[in-house]
């Protein structure tokens, strides 16, 4: 077993399942993976199984049931915290994400409790989106800012990197978003309790193969939840205590 681990839910991602485990395992540093497959109907999950018959640092956790982004991720921190890794990174299915940049995040990790992959640090980096869903994004940066304080340009990415001890201050259960603002509130959680959050820049590439799960249910709940978690914060915009 390596320190860190890789993981990825999946729904409907077979045909990309196969060159990301072969990305991830060459890697210049070591990586497990673990897929989380919500009962894929084109048979995503029994490909990830072929797949971690064929490698020891490949498994798969199966889920009986498309439940949402948040709760495949929770059962993904679980099982993690379980086996004893150190760094755990949330990473898409579809390539949006680029497995060349996890050595930049493992680095960063080693003065952070909580590395996010930031599209918009120092310029915008981000390809074949539509105006329309880069500026949604834009304007969710700026609002979870203005209404929550976290410094961060980039709170609602999904590519993470996570100290053990950072996932051990969460009590996971009690994690309410389900979808995109999943994002948002994990790393609120984090943050309001003054442990280390860093920024790292990586260009996100839209998926070329399958379909975006953005709905209007998904973008709803995150205008919601963010004020739910000023009021977590005692109505606070800034950490309960400052990082050490």
């Amino acid at each position: 077993m390596n320190q860190t681990l890789i993981i990825v839910p999946t729904y409907n991602e077979r045909d990309n399942l196969p060159p990301l485990a072969e990305r991830l395992l060459a890697l210049p540093v070591k990586v497990d993976l673990l897929v989380v497959d919500d009962n894929s109907p084109d048979g995503t999950g029994r490909v990830a199984d072929e797949l971690a018959a064929r490698h020891p640092e490949i498994n798969v956790l199966h889920r009986r049931i498309k439940n949402g982004l948040g709760r495949a991720y929770c059962d993904g921190f679980a099982w993690a915290l379980e086996m004893g890794y150190e760094f755990v990174f949330e990473m898409d299915g579809d390539f949006s994400h680029n497995p060349a940049d996890i050595p930049a995040f493992l680095k960063a990790a080693e003065a952070a409790d909580l590395v996010l992959g930031s599209r918009y640090c120092n310029g915008i980096r981000v390809i074949n989106w539509p105006l329309r869903r880069l500026l949604l994004s834009i304007f969710a940066g700026y609002y979870v800012r203005a209404i929550t304080g976290m410094p961060f340009s980039d709170p609602t990415g999904g590519f993470k990197c996570f100290r053990r001890s950072a996932l051990q201050a969460v009590e996971l259960a009690a994690v309410r978003s389900n979808g995109y603002s999943f994002q948002i509130e994990l790393t609120h959680k984090i943050w309001r309790q003054g442990l280390r959050v860093a920024e790292v820049p990586i260009v996100f590439t839209d998926r070329f193969q399958g379909s975006s799960k953005m709905s209007k249910a998904i973008v709803r709940e995150a205008v919601t939840m963010v004020w739910r978690l000023w009021m977590q914060n005692d109505f606070r915009r800034s950490p309960r205590r400052l990082p050490a």
